[in-house]
């Protein structure tokens, strides 16, 4: 299968799409799959706009709103992650991913999917160690403060990475991973990029948790952008992944010291094991004369002329339904189970048992994506926005989108950005769907063994509103009390269309003083219940 990789897109769709046909044609061959590392800009209108955090003199509605009103249609299927130049508040509506656009699909926070057989994985945002930490509180519309933290990692997308176990063939990150450089040309990267050396040497270059999933998880291609140039770098893995299922720990530790006894035993007369290795590329963004293209051939099943065939990963919804109760909506500090939790016995593995999986694929009849695409507010219209430059335009209210209603109904979990408005004392909006024609869609075909209570709702009948199930939110929360940081660790590009963000070297978190408000609760909104919710309540520092 041959796949374009495509770093920054930064909005320019046509001009992507355009310099896919000239290689197909001077090639003479066929491109199956698009990958674009972030920094997509999915502006469907100019209140769209107002959500991307860049100076307002480089605001443009660039090409994709063509794409999204249905003038013009991606020739390849198209999948990409965010970055910190983005809609936020359409990418919002999307947690678990979806279809921003026909044949252009969103991984969400994080995600993983199948292509031809092709195992694709990624996170979107970049790193910042102030917001590492803490719960997907943002929703539009936004303060200058969370119109940035909207787009920072946060350390739950890690958490479920880490828990993939078997082959990875493709990541996908907006940001680099830390000491990535030390694997490739560092000199020659330093002289198209001087001003990085500073950064380099405070090890504040990358991204740390993504130099922990890069270890962890160990794919065979990792590509990202982020940093406008490119470099290449091989990273060799001279440990095995660790042990991958529930309960495998001691068999994996015992038959390890086996192993190394019998190779102590028999020594040169086995030949060395290959070293597995990560082959990592960056590219630039779409700009004239720039690498910001690059074309591979990756083994895959065979299509014979037919489109890919595009699924879910059984493992990853299974991480995703056994972690749901680790979702945090709240601005504090929080903490995810690890091995020294003390006296609080909590499962910290969650990667699927056998068990899991078997439920999981039980519940699914098929693990296609489906192609439910539907426009949810209205496309920019060129004609009658034509100085839009000079328009005043405010921020868009929250929306909730169908294909996350329906994703979260099928497999049973929360949408973050459901409970971030619950949580902040916000009446859920009713499932967005625009006044325009549409044709019949495919669904998610999953077979419901409960039914869903819709009674704290009254949803459009054509499309139930799903609200959190199964447990009950804090919904009277503790007002947080520490100043918003802003990020102002900036790399200070050449270019003068952008600000490119680098990651802060720490991710430790400090304990927050908080002053509980008196409790209040919206009337008619259903209270879920959190497990185990001690656990996630900041302590004081004594």
């Amino acid at each position: 299968m041959k796949i374009a990789i495509e770093g920054c897109a930064h909005g320019e769709l046509e001009r992507i799409y355009d310099t896919i046909a000239c290689i197909e044609k001077e090639s003479n061959t066929k491109i199956d799959l698009l990958l674009c590392c972030g920094d997509f800009q999915s502006t469907r209108n100019l209140e769209d706009l107002q959500t991307m955090a860049v100076p307002k003199k480089y605001l443009d509605i660039c090409t994709f709103y063509k794409y999204y009103s249905g003038e013009c249609v991606a020739p390849v299927l198209t999948i990409f992650i965010g970055g910190n130049h983005e809609a936020s508040n359409y990418l919002q509506e999307l947690p678990y991913g979806g279809w921003v656009a026909p044949n252009i699909y969103y991984l969400g926070y994080a995600g993983v999917v199948n292509v031809n057989g092709v195992r694709i994985a990624g996170i979107s945002g970049i790193f910042k160690g102030h917001d590492f930490l803490r719960g997907h509180h943002e929703f539009p519309p936004y303060t200058e403060s969370t119109c940035r933290s909207v787009y920072h990692v946060r350390q739950l997308e890690v958490f479920r990475l880490k828990q993939l176990s078997g082959k990875v063939d493709i990541f996908l990150s907006h940001d680099w991973p830390t000491g990535i450089y030390e694997y490739g040309n560092k000199a020659q990267l330093l002289r198209k990029k001087p001003y990085f050396a500073a950064d380099m040497e405070s090890g504040q270059l990358g991204s740390r948790p993504l130099e922990e999933l890069l270890k962890a998880v160990q794919p065979t291609y990792w590509f990202a952008a982020h940093l406008h140039c490119k470099f290449a770098a091989l990273v060799p893995h001279n440990g095995s992944k660790a042990p991958t299922k529930v309960g495998d720990c001691a068999s994996s530790s015992s038959s390890s010291s086996e192993s190394e006894d019998e190779e102590g035993t028999r020594g040169s007369r086995l030949p060395p094991k290959p070293v597995a290795v990560t082959k990592f590329l960056a590219l630039d963004k779409c700009l004239p004369r720039r690498a910001f293209l690059q074309v591979l051939d990756i083994p895959s099943e065979a299509i014979a002329g037919n489109p890919p065939t595009f699924e879910y990963d059984a493992e990853w919804l299974a991480i995703l339904q056994s972690t749901n109760h680790l979702i945090s909506v709240k601005e504090n500090y929080y903490y995810l189970p690890g091995k020294k939790a003390g006296a609080i016995t909590e499962r910290f593995n969650f990667t699927p048992t056998e068990e899991e999986l078997s439920s999981l694929t039980a519940k699914f009849q098929s693990l296609k994506i489906p192609e439910n695409f539907q426009r949810t507010v209205p496309a920019f219209d060129p004609q009658e926005h034509s100085n839009y430059k000079h328009s005043v335009v405010g921020q868009p209210k929250a929306h909730l989108n169908p294909q996350s209603n329906t994703f979260c109904a099928a497999l049973g979990v929360d949408d973050p950005l459901c409970l971030a408005l619950l949580a902040n004392g916000k009446d859920l909006p009713a499932v967005a769907i625009a006044d325009v024609e549409q044709k019949p869609e495919e669904t998610i075909q999953v077979q419901v063994e409960e039914p869903i209570d819709e009674s704290a709702s009254s949803p459009p009948p054509t499309e139930p509103l799903v609200t959190p199930s199964k447990r009950k939110l804090n919904l009277s929360l503790p007002a947080p009390t520490v100043t918003a940081e802003k990020d102002d660790n900036v790399i200070d590009l050449p270019e003068e269309d952008e600000e490119v963000e680098t990651a802060e070297p720490t991710i430790e978190a400090e304990a927050v003083e908080e002053t509980p408000p008196a409790p209040s609760s919206p009337p008619s909104v259903k209270k879920l219940k959190r497990r185990n919710q001690n656990i996630y309540q900041a302590e004081d520092d004594d």
